[in-house]
């Protein structure tokens, strides 16, 4: 018999109908010399800490780290997992073939390899590998099924993502817990949760301590069109005043008259973080509730595998898109002007070397029906991207007019839409406001000429930075924090983005569950508990979504085979290590990894007492007075840095500064006499110490 085992029941009705296994068993269909059976998503977890030694069921500083010398896997505690596991063992017993029907990623593959592993499975394995669940895609791959070794890299990954984010949260969360709980809730760790967190409340750290200041702008309006002064926002309602009088002494001349044309670039195809992001946006929805609804969509073979991290096409698809674009009967209206004339193929739509184990979120053609409203607002945004892809650019004329009233300039712009180009396929929508405001028609100007206008005061106020919102927090997780609006630069990010697109939205979910955050209508703020867990943690370590981020670089290397997982895992534990040490001693101290348990030599320790901590984030800038201190990736600075200015670097003239010396800077606005700074310029090192100067930039003073 060949077994096929696939990851969910409905998967494997749709696979055995396919291949003729259509007689219902206990927990399997068996047919025409196939057993078709499932798991329900993961039946096996990696052990618990009290699977390895009785010692580790409890909660004791003294036990950490907790470093296994190998790992294992065990079925999960659960009646029904147990009997699903057992027939699934029965079965690959006696199999002379196993067929991996997992989801076809890394997250699938790992759920089988458990499953597999723990059955202790001698049979030969073969791999289906599927980017959609049509029949067409099923009888296919069942006809090119692949050698199960060709995603031993896969696996390597998957594992050694499990096993670091078991070293990270089991060590981390016990050793936080225990030395700053206080008999409070346990404080969790993970090895991506933290850094979110740290993320957002960083952002709310910047919105609670930014002080909102008045200020003035000097406008006019000519031939029914606005203008913006170009000079500094003014501080002032007097300067503003004086700045009007003078604007009314005066014409206004129109100096520069631009048009130019551009085009607006098709937008991308989805990747998994991108319809989470662009369903937020539109419908408000979670990033967990979109990936459930693409996932039932995929289920119902609407569209190809969900979990991807790509927005490009494989060349091989270019020959189905015609019949695909000729099954999208509900939208007939937009694809009729591509049929019957040459698709064209662009390489910001296929490229091989773009795409990873699976391409792009398409359409599979297969016509919808009795889906829920959700599942249809996702759908159309799948498809709609996947018409306006193939439509031309957007033709657009920008313009640009510049004119002086006295001497002060002023600036306007607009833009028109000369051909709508891919616009064609949204032009029922509702433009956004952002849109709205680019978008108006601007009328021609002649360079030289001069009239009456109307000139205004615009008063505002200076706004924080915006809270985060699902949207947002998913892109910033995908860039590991860095603003990118760009698409190209995104696309370069992606490989250091934290967490993976699969996983991102339950770490979010995990962080409300947890009460580490909240919603306020679309935005995310972080609790009081949040705030408390991440001002705990002083390690730079656990906070640093860019250092996250290069995990993740290593293991998808791992994916490619160019990076070995022990590497990883011995870095992981070596992290550990030195968190534990920091945390609780200070000092180094020698660990030994034994079969069961680590086991420490206390000769060796010696526990000093602890210095006493400077927290630079409670420290007040020496400049603005008003705001606090921050960490950023090159220098301390003020938290309202764009208004106030004020920064510190790390490192001067060579000198890499101590946190205490530091502080002095900030606090007496001099330090001691620092040794070995380099002078440009000369080859002798100048002792000497560092002050602030009256514009509050670094001097030194021997």
């Amino acid at each position: 018999m060949i077994v096929c085992i696939a990851e969910k029941p409905s998967v494997a009705r749709d696979i055995a109908k396919i291949i003729g296994a259509n007689q219902a068993k206990s927990g399997y269909m068996e047919g025409n010399g196939y057993q078709v059976t499932w798991t329900f998503g993961h039946l096996c977890t990696l052990k618990e800490p009290q699977d390895y030694t009785e010692r580790w069921k409890y909660w004791r500083l003294e036990d950490l780290p907790m470093i296994p010398s190998s790992f294992g896997v065990k079925v999960i505690e659960d009646q029904g997992v147990k009997r699903q596991f057992d027939t699934i063992q029965n079965l690959v017993r006696n199999a002379e073939l196993v067929v991996n029907c997992g989801d076809a990623g890394q997250e699938g593959e790992l759920i089988q390899r458990w499953v597999l592993l723990k059955a202790k499975c001698t049979a030969p394995v073969k791999r289906l590998w599927i980017s959609s669940l049509t029949e067409e895609a099923i009888k296919e791959g069942f006809e090119k099924l692949r050698d199960a070794r060709q995603y031993d890299n896969l696996y390597s990954a998957g594992s050694a993502r499990a096993i670091g984010d078991w070293l990270l949260g089991m060590n981390a969360t016990r050793l936080f817990t225990k030395k700053f709980g206080q008999g409070k809730a346990t404080l969790s760790i993970g090895r991506v949760q933290t850094p979110t967190l740290a993320m957002i409340v960083q952002r709310q750290k910047e919105i609670d301590s930014f002080k909102s200041e008045e200020y003035w702008e000097l406008k006019t309006i000519f031939r029914d069109t606005e203008f913006t002064a170009t000079i500094d926002r003014l501080k002032t309602l007097d300067k503003a005043e004086k700045g009007l009088e003078y604007l009314k002494q005066h014409l206004f001349e129109v100096t520069s008259f631009e048009q130019k044309e551009g085009k607006e670039g098709n937008p991308r195809l989805f990747d998994l973080t991108g319809l989470q992001v662009e369903a937020n946006k539109k419908y408000g929805y979670s990033a967990e509730d979109s990936l459930r609804f693409i996932q039932k969509l995929y289920e119902s073979k609407l569209v190809t595998y969900p979990r991807v991290d790509t927005t490009y096409l494989s060349e091989d698809i270019y020959p189905k898109i015609p019949e695909i674009l000729n099954g999208m009967k509900y939208y007939s209206q937009l694809t009729a002007p591509l049929m019957g004339q040459p698709i064209p193929k662009s390489k910001q739509v296929f490229d091989d070397k773009k795409v990873t184990d699976h391409h792009a979120i398409i359409p599979t053609g297969v016509v919808p029906s009795g889906i829920s409203p959700q599942e249809q607002h996702i759908y159309d945004l799948i498809a709609k991207r996947f018409i306006a892809v193939f439509y031309p650019e957007c033709k657009v004329s920008n313009t640009t007019v510049l004119g002086k009233v006295g001497k002060v300039e002023f600036k306007a712009t607009g833009k028109q839409i000369i051909e709508p180009g891919w616009r064609e396929v949204y032009k029922e929508e509702t433009p956004s406001k952002k849109e709205q405001e680019e978008e108006k028609v601007m009328p021609l100007f002649h360079e030289g000429e001069t009239g009456e206008h109307e000139p205004k005061i615009h008063h505002g106020k200076t706004s924080p930075p915006k809270p985060f919102t699902e949207a947002t927090l998913l892109r910033a997780m995908e860039t590991a924090g860095k603003q990118v609006e760009d698409e190209e630069m995104r696309e370069l990010l992606k490989d250091n983005g934290i967490g993976r697109p699969s996983t991102r939205a339950n770490i979010i979910e995990t962080l409300f569950k947890r009460k580490y955050i909240e919603k306020k209508k679309k935005n995310i703020f972080a609790t009081a508990t949040g705030v408390d867990l991440i001002d705990t943690i002083q390690s730079e370590l656990l906070k640093s979504a860019e250092l996250t981020g290069q995990w993740e670089k290593k293991l998808r290397l791992i994916e490619k085979g160019e990076y070995q997982p022990e590497t990883f895992k011995k870095e992981l534990i070596q992290m550990v290590v030195d968190l534990t040490n920091e945390v609780l001693f200070n000092t180094n101290r020698v660990i030994q990894i034994v079969d069961e348990a680590p086991k420490q030599e206390e000769k060796t320790v010696r526990e000093k007492k602890p210095k006493e901590e400077i927290k630079m984030d409670e420290l007040s800038c020496p400049k603005c007075k008003s705001a606090k201190i921050m960490k950023g990736n090159s220098a301390y600075g003020c938290v309202n840095f764009k208004e106030c200015g004020f920064k510190l670097p790390f490192e001067i003239l060579g000198k890499k500064l101590t946190d205490k010396q530091i502080s002095d800077l900030i606090l007496k606005g001099k330090t001691t006499k620092i040794k070995g700074f380099v002078i440009p310029g000369s080859e002798q090192k100048k002792d000497a110490a560092l002050t602030l100067d009256e514009t509050f930039n670094v001097q030194l003073q021997e």
